[in-house]
């Protein structure tokens, strides 16, 4: 398919099983209403309702996608009206959804996956007495993004979008009662409220320049627009991909979203809001398509993100920061091969799916070694787990051999699968991702060796051991996914290229060597990595206190200064001026009104005195009068 081609695939009417695409959104949102509008009584339900909606929706996906899988690759996209939301002028919107090759993909990862999380939260959250609040909010998060990724029209998408953005800063600051939460859940609306800004605008743009916000008028009609629109509307569309994938420069908010509760950190790092801004990327083919400086930006971003991100993840003692800084690092990766246009769209959503896979288990990992260890997060105090909690070690391990990618986990098939692209279309994009893939290497061999390896280091209160099985299963289920995954997706039934390509479009690019080569190259440089953090973690004591470090661990601790930026750049300078407005407010704008208010009553204070009540006075001051006018009149008539 050529890069004109892109978006064009015939889209048919829904008919049959396709007509009942509307519930996968309906149950999520039926389940989110009962748990937050219905009665305390609900409480002793929450797990059943909570789960029962999402897993209701995966069957409903599943049905779509067998359905799918008996048409034509050409036919396989689905439109399905809904009603028409408002008409003004020739400017139309329609409630309806997509059902594609990608947003199929979409919806069975994110009820896949999500329906895990809830059944994983029901021992997690057993004893939170707002267990029932909790639900309600996931439920919700899921429906958002859903309508996300299912809608067939950017302003509908943009409804999700901000959905997604409110189950988010509900689920963030779930335990409001600490005050970090609550100021985390604050600066992930705030963050987030910036690109949404940029989304915004690229959803008013196409209105100007399209007439329309459809996906059916928009990717058509981006082929003869001009390349500055174009331009422009992809580097808006980026801007909102960046806050909600927590993508540079509004990375800020990730790792601070640890404070809510662990199963909150899996949806939104392995299958929901992260995900939502490569998902608009890919979406958006048809206007990168023309848009190449955009599509540079893209792969910069990526880049740049997921150095970072690397970066950070070795720093960090607190477990759950430093799988959050791997996830900006992993999304770094999608980003950076969507921004390589039809030669890596294919491969961003294959990460996604695999990453869906192995963070989720190793988020859900971390909330069971929490669960264990008194809700400790501190790695310097675990150590030593492997011996008493098997199970989580056993999974766990099999999401790390995932992410760094050690054959034949799905993260092999998937990063190397992203680097090599690189490497075929952009030099130093692929230098950089190689590169990351040795940090990763490190850093997560370093969370593995401080939390499962050496001596134990734990409190004196503490009594570690293994979580219940409605939260073990669940890890079973992502580590076998985060070992066969990979292969499946790449290879099974033509794979996720083949299936992708009506939607994507597909560029092959010769890499320059063979691949063999470059797949030996980065699995040493992974190697490399696993070693370094080995000599360091795995081969001597390790304090219990972080030493001070080197300036590049202290700049890492605190995620490589983008809070001091963000503070210097936009807060300091925000607050001057919002306080010079005030001034100007203050003594300007409401000191031109009280000062006219004054001089009127000071003027009507000195005219009142001429109202004696006096007729002597009145009748002296008509005598005046009248003799002014005498006067005037004389002069007027003399020569």
């Amino acid at each position: 398919m050529t890069l004109g081609e892109i978006g064009e695939q015939t889209v048919s009417t829904a008919g049959g099983v396709f007509s009942a695409a509307w519930l996968l959104i309906v149950f999520p949102l039926i389940g989110a209403a009962a748990l937050l509008l219905g009665s305390r009584r609900l409480d002793r339900a929450y797990g059943v309702l909570g789960c029962m909606a999402p897993l209701a929706s995966f069957v409903v996906a599943a049905a779509l996608f067998v359905a799918m899988l008996g048409r034509e690759p050409e036919q396989r996209a689905i439109s399905v009206p809904l009603y028409d939301l408002f008409a003004v002028g020739d400017y139309q919107v329609g409630v309806g959804l997509l059902v594609d090759q990608l947003s199929i993909a979409f919806s069975l990862l994110i009820t896949g996956v999500g329906s895990l999380i809830h059944v994983y939260s029901i021992g997690y959250m057993a004893h939170d007495e707002n267990r029932q609040r909790f639900f309600g909010y996931l439920n919700l998060f899921v429906a958002a993004m859903l309508l996300l990724v299912l809608a067939d029209d950017y302003l509908v998408l943009y409804v999700g979008w901000e959905g997604v953005g409110l189950a988010s800063y509900l689920l963030i600051g779930f335990w409001q009662h600490k005050d970090s939460a609550a100021v985390a859940a604050k600066k992930a609306f705030v963050v987030n409220r910036v690109g949404d800004f940029g989304m915004s605008l690229a959803v008013m743009s196409m209105v100007v320049v399209f007439g329309t916000t459809a996906f059916a008028g928009v990717f058509p009609a981006a082929a003869d627009a001009s390349e500055g629109w174009l331009i422009a509307i992809g580097l808006l569309l980026l801007l909102g991909a960046c806050g909600k994938s927590a993508q540079f420069p509004l990375q800020s908010w990730l790792l601070d979203a640890m404070e809510g509760p662990t199963p909150v950190s899996a949806l939104i790092h392995a299958a929901t809001m992260v995900t939502a801004g490569v998902y608009l990327v890919v979406r958006s083919a048809a206007i990168y398509a023309g848009a190449e400086p955009a599509q540079t930006a893209v792969v910069v971003v990526g880049t740049i993100t997921a150095l970072m991100g690397a970066i950070i993840g070795c720093a960090k003692d607190d477990i759950k920061k430093a799988l959050a800084g791997s996830t900006m690092s992993q999304i770094g990766y999608m980003m950076l091969a969507a921004g390589l246009g039809p030669a890596g769209y294919a491969f961003a959503i294959f990460h996604l799916l695999t990453h869906g896979f192995f963070k989720a288990e190793l988020f859900l990992g971390a909330g069971s070694v929490m669960h264990g260890m008194n809700d400790e997060v501190d790695m310097r105090r675990y150590g030593g787990l492997r011996t008493v909690m098997r199970t989580t070690y056993v999974t766990f391990a099999a999401g790390y051999l995932a992410i760094i990618g050690i054959p034949p986990f799905a993260g092999f098939f998937s990063k190397d699968s992203i680097i090599e692209a690189a490497f075929a279309n952009n030099f130093v994009a692929g230098l950089g991702a190689l590169v990351g893939a040795g940090i990763t290497g490190f850093y997560m061999t370093r969370v593995m060796l401080m939390t499962f390896f050496g001596e134990r280091r734990w409190a004196p209160d503490a009594h570690p051991h293994e979580s219940p099985s409605v939260m073990t299963v669940p890890l079973w289920i992502l580590a076998g996914l985060s070992l066969v995954g990979g292969a499946a997706l790449l290879y099974v039934g033509g794979g996720i290229v083949q299936w992708l390509e009506p939607v994507t479009g597909e560029e092959h690019v010769e890499l320059g060597i063979p691949v063999w080569a470059m797949t030996l190259v980065i699995l040493a440089v992974v190697l490399v990595g696993v070693a370094v953090a080995w000599q360091i973690f795995g081969r001597q004591p390790l304090p219990v206190t972080a030493p001070a470090g080197s300036p590049v661990t202290v700049a890492a601790r605190r995620d490589l200064y983008g809070d001091a930026v963000n503070e210097a750049v936009f807060m300091r300078p925000g607050q001057y001026l919002t306080r010079s407005l005030v001034y100007v407010d203050n003594r300007g704008v409401d000191g031109a009104v009280v000062g006219t208010a004054s001089a009127v009553g000071q003027f009507s204070s000195r005219l009142r005195r001429w109202q004696t009540g006096f007729v002597r006075s009145y009748a002296l001051s008509m005598l005046a009068g009248a003799a002014v006018v005498v006067i005037a009149m004389l002069l007027v008539r003399l020569p």
